[in-house]
């Protein structure tokens, strides 16, 4: 790279994980549109390298979230390239579904593995490069540096078959804003983005309606557009977060709109298993 130094240009070095689908190719896109030095993170490093072939502002960094083991690698990669990171994007994500009559304990370890301890390995990567950023923060010399993670609206309320991705990401939020705390002092900036339901791969493997739902795209500007006024929480489309407030206020209420209809003729024993 012609210009290891970001604290001399207008644009920012921000690192997008999750980056191949979904909300993280579109911020991708929308991030790369604006001139940004990107890094984008994901564990297909194929698909990774298809997405920055074309572009000499992205560059790809493979990462499996989920191994600890990694963090050292995949932290001198991003040193090699800058001693900073104006932005972090902690994006990527999975949900699976807990099928009660049937159920997978083990998924409930795979969800939190990727959801949360995903975005503390995450955090444990870029958190020297934030703090490098910070420091010059703190001298006037340039914008503080910001985390925007991605939880969701789904903790808000309980849904059916959530107990898995509704967890993670209630863990990610708290994670997120008592890091907001902690990272004050060091001149770093914290976002919890909270999404609704957003058209993508994960999305559309869903089969009960998805009310207020917005595109990948959409999600992306809106994003975007939020971090540049750096609020503690954001959450959209706004009309769900309203009906789910609402949720949280009457829990008897939603329990009962929520509660699946009970099989009229079960399996013995099916429940036990």
């Amino acid at each position: 790279m012609k210009n290891s130094n970001p604290t001399n240009d207008k644009k920012e070095f921000i690192w997008v994980t999750g980056a191949t689908s979904g909300i993280g190719l579109a911020l991708t896109k929308r991030l790369s549109e604006l001139g940004h030095t990107l890094f984008i993170s994901a564990r297909n490093s194929e698909k990774l390298e298809q997405i920055a072939k074309d572009s000499d502002n992205i560059f790809a960094v493979p990462f499996d979230i989920t191994r600890e083991q990694d963090i050292p690698r995949v932290q001198a990669t991003l040193m090699d390239k800058t001693r900073v990171l104006n932005r972090l994007y902690i994006n990527a994500g999975n949900c699976e579904y807990l099928e009660i009559d049937q159920p997978d304990w083990s998924m409930m370890k795979r969800i939190m593995d990727v959801n949360y301890l995903g975005a503390v390995n995450t955090l444990a990567v870029a958190l020297p490069l934030l703090q490098n950023q910070g420091r010059l923060a703190s001298e006037n010399q340039a914008p503080r540096p910001h985390i925007i993670g991605i939880s969701s609206q789904a903790m808000l309320v309980p849904f059916p078959k959530a107990e898995a991705y509704g967890s993670s990401k209630a863990a990610v939020s708290y994670f997120l804003h008592s890091l907001s705390l902690d990272l004050h002092a060091y001149h770093i900036d914290v976002t919890d983005v909270q999404p609704g339901f957003v058209k993508t791969p994960l999305t559309d493997k869903n089969r009960f309606d998805m009310p207020f739902m917005v595109s990948a795209d959409d999600a992306a500007q809106r994003i975007v557009d939020c971090s540049k006024n750096r609020p503690r929480t954001y959450a959209f489309p706004r009309r769900l977060h309203w009906t789910l407030k609402l949720g949280r206020l009457f829990p008897g209420i939603w329990q009962k709109l929520m509660t699946p209809k009970p099989d009229k003729n079960p399996e013995p024993g099916k429940l036990s298993k």
